[in-house]
């Protein structure tokens, strides 16, 4: 299954409750992530332009959407990035086709 990178950043509101309520989100969102068919591989919190960042697993872009799409709505987030990641393996794959598509390219001349 593919995997993603979610970077998000809470809300001034989400981080007042956090204050006042320290928890670990983990659970919270592994449970979230099995609803939707994927897996979580690791939940941190993190320092920066964004404060969760989330490696899942998950059938295909449709139900990684529709998780970032669920928590979106939940209201804890302000703003939120996913990146597809690619397995070196495949990544191999893409770089030998990606070789004899090339031979089909003329690049733009002078």
């Amino acid at each position: 299954m593919p995997m993603y990178l979610f970077q998000g950043k809470y809300t001034v509101e989400s981080f007042k409750r956090l204050v006042d309520n320290p928890q670990d989100r983990t659970e919270v969102v592994r449970k979230m992530t099995e609803a939707g068919g994927g897996k979580l591989h690791h939940l941190f919190f993190a320092f920066g332009n964004y404060d969760v960042v989330a490696l899942f697993e998950f059938a295909d872009n449709e139900a990684a959407a529709a998780q970032v799409m669920a928590a979106a709505a939940g209201g804890s987030l302000s703003a939120g990035k996913t990146t597809v990641l690619m397995s070196y393996p495949d990544a191999v794959k893409a770089m030998k086709k990606a070789k004899s598509i090339a031979k089909a390219y003329t690049p733009v001349k002078a």
